[in-house]
């Protein structure tokens, strides 16, 4: 019996420059039901209306993110959770310093590259994506390892938005 085999897709991008900002983009505009973020900090606004316009299309996004960078100056973090996504921080003193990506449970996009305008004019730093089942499977797997570890994030505030609807 011939058995079939999948072909897997797999693209390799660097920065700088905004090869890795436009793979991460069109990811997110890809996605059809699901994201699961785990990044270090989101700091580029280009990504984070990627992931609102996402959120918008009925997209489920889950991110979870490093407590220590919630405070740093540009971050989005808190904006996203005040725009109603589902965000969740790390309790430790330790950094939770991935940076990858599920997409629809069927793609991971994971390497170097911080989700910051630095790492896209400045940085040397790398994006794979794949669509190799098992890494899938083994990223997502961490993915829900981590969420069940991590503590709901609550930002207490009014996104901007709502902000501006309420004046």
């Amino acid at each position: 019996m011939h058995t079939h085999q999948q072909k897997i897709t797999s693209h390799a991008f660097f920065s700088p420059g905004d090869d890795c900002l436009n793979a991460i983009i069109a990811c997110m505009d890809a996605a059809e039901e699901s994201v699961k973020i785990c990044v270090f900090t989101i700091s580029d606004n280009r990504i984070s209306d990627a992931i609102v316009r996402a959120y918008k299309r009925g997209i489920a996004i889950k991110i979870m993110t490093d407590n220590h960078k919630l405070h740093d100056a540009g971050s989005d973090i808190q904006e996203l959770a005040a725009r109603g996504l589902e965000v969740r921080i790390d309790k430790t003193r330790n950094h939770m310093h991935h940076k990858f990506a599920i997409f629809d449970e069927v793609q991971v996009l994971t390497g170097s590259y911080n989700w910051t305008r630095s790492a896209a004019l400045y940085n040397h730093e790398n994006i794979l994506i794949t669509d190799n089942p098992s890494i899938v499977q083994d990223f997502s797997e961490e993915f829900d390892r981590l969420w069940q570890e991590m503590m709901k994030y609550n930002p207490g505030g009014r996104s901007r938005d709502a902000f501006w609807d309420g004046l």
